[in-house]
């Protein structure tokens, strides 16, 4: 009997500009900031934009973007602010649109579309899902896969997962003591943002913590659940391959990339 190909794994950071990533502690000394990307995305699989989460670009730089990146690799992309912080989601649908079709200029680079909402937000299952309904699943001739990070603890009920499926959303998993970290699968991909790098560790976690994450992210491409972290629900989807997107995202944000390094290379000793 033939097993399923697991998905594709993706290691990455959020945003690729930062200056304590330079002078050799990411950025090979010497490196111009405009061949940053470049060189970051020939380190990784993925970077997260952050900076449409404050403003959108032209579509021409985006398109630039993905000129500067090798096959293969891939955007997520935070959605705007003035979407997801509006406490009524009625028509936050609509107000996508124009950061969609712009963002679509990255072509076969776009990965997900995380759509954040803070720990005071309001909405529940029912405004999700409508929501939800409102996004497009495809623009441009492109299919959109949506994440919803949802930091509101109170918001996390077998409702919301049910919604989540029943769109083929990925709730994000937030690796944070901060957050609400839970791992039920809801879609066909996985969105995980870790968030406790170290700052007195050059790969940003211990070595075991990282090989932890290397089985985690290994069960899931191959569409298997993850029993030791903790879930809203007890029942499971049925399993099949999962495209799955490890991020280090903020807390010692200077070692994030070591940490994505350092992910990949277990990743890739072990065949993944």
């Amino acid at each position: 009997m033939k097993h399923a190909v697991p998905g594709p794994i993706h290691t990455g950071i959020g945003g690729w500009v930062f200056p304590a990533w330079r002078g050799g502690t990411f950025y090979p000394a010497g490196l111009p900031q405009r061949e940053e990307l470049a060189h970051a995305s020939r380190q990784l699989g993925c970077i997260e934009i952050n900076s449409t989460f404050y403003r959108a670009q032209k579509p021409a730089v985006y398109a630039q973007w993905r000129e500067q990146t090798p096959p293969g690799f891939k955007f997520s992309a935070k959605a705007p602010r003035t979407i997801t912080q509006t406490h009524d989601l009625a028509a936050a649908g609509a107000r996508a649109d124009n950061f969609i079709n712009g963002i679509t200029a990255l072509e076969d680079r776009l990965g997900p579309l995380v759509w954040q909402f803070g720990d005071t937000h309001p909405a529940g299952a029912q405004e999700f899902d409508r929501f939800l309904d409102a996004l497009p699943g495809k623009a441009n001739g492109q299919v959109l896969r949506h994440a919803l990070e949802v930091r509101n603890p109170a918001a996390w009920t077998p409702e919301l997962v049910a919604v989540a499926r029943a769109h083929g959303a990925a709730l994000v998993f937030s690796g944070s003591a901060d957050y609400p970290s839970f791992a039920d699968p809801t879609a066909d991909f996985i969105y995980a943002r870790l968030m406790q790098s170290r700052a007195n560790l050059r790969a940003g976690y211990p070595e075991r913590t990282l090989e932890q994450w290397c089985l985690r992210a290994m069960r899931w491409a191959r569409g298997d659940d993850n029993p030791d972290l903790p879930h809203i629900t007890a029942d499971a989807p049925a399993s099949g391959p999962r495209e799955v997107f490890m991020l280090f995202i903020g807390a010692a944000k200077h070692r994030n990339p070591g940490a994505a390094v350092a992910l990949r290379k277990q990743l890739q000793q072990v065949g993944a």
